[in-house]
């Protein structure tokens, strides 16, 4: 353990101090073991506590502008991915700007503002709405996608979509009783959810999101920009607008 403490340090940014208190030593006629060199350094930042928080600020700014730069190269190499995956779910397919959605199904927020959403497509015909399905709660939310999917196949994806997100049950016995309830062919549902291209759907979409630095539901995509969690949906509608008159659309 002798040197996570030096380790430490040098994650954060201060390891230039690390480094240059041997270098004081050596030029002071000592050759200091690791063990004093800890200590001093140590002795240092507790008579100057305010160097440590300034490190982690500065490495937290430098960890999120590596972030940035990497989410916005993600945004720009997997653009056709993210806006323009056939296999997803699409309202509007004309719109002329593209909201993109990952969602689950089991999310208490996505589920919230699922009905403000119909609203806004319904309100602005031009809005492309692409919904990825992004089941990361667990084997009903897994579930739930599958079936949704599987219920694409039969040409129902937005009917059932809107269903699921209002179901208080997504067990397989409750599944199959919304698409009685949908007027679908439940057998053929039941194959499908099962197919290997249903399944490689959502697990190209799961890795996507990952790619793009996603980790929660809702989150959106519009233009260059990754808007993470529940935002009120007329804020949604406003950045709608600025990418539809900045001509920003995908």
């Amino acid at each position: 353990m002798r040197h996570a403490f030096l380790g430490l340090l040098a994650a954060i940014g201060v390891g230039s101090l690390v480094a240059a208190v041997p270098a004081i030593a050596q030029d002071s006629g000592k050759d200091l073991p690791v063990d004093q060199v800890e200590r001093i350094v140590k002795d240092y930042l507790m008579r100057e506590p305010e160097v440590i928080l300034q490190a982690i600020e500065e490495y937290q700014n430098r960890q999120k502008a590596e972030d940035d730069a990497r989410q916005k190269q993600a945004l720009l190499t997997q653009a056709d991915e993210i806006f323009h995956d056939d296999r997803d779910g699409v309202i509007n397919p004309d719109g002329d700007v593209t909201l993109v959605e990952f969602f689950d199904y089991r999310c208490g927020y996505c589920r919230s503002m699922n009905a403000g959403l119909q609203s806004l497509i319904a309100r602005d015909t031009r809005l492309r709405f692409v919904l990825k399905e992004f089941p990361i709660l667990g084997e009903d939310s897994l579930r739930a996608s599958r079936a949704a999917l599987a219920a694409k196949k039969q040409g129902a994806y937005e009917t059932f979509h809107n269903a699921l997100m209002t179901a208080s049950d997504m067990s397989m016995a409750a599944i199959e009783r919304l698409a009685e309830r949908s007027n679908l062919d439940v057998d053929r549902l039941k194959e499908d959810m099962e197919s290997e291209d249903v399944a490689a759907q959502i697990a190209s979409t799961l890795e996507l999101g990952r790619s793009l630095g996603i980790s929660g539901t809702p989150s959106f995509v519009l233009g260059d920009t990754i808007i993470p969690g529940a935002v009120p949906v007329a804020n949604l509608a406003a950045l709608v607008d600025e990418a539809r008159s900045g001509e920003g659309a995908n």
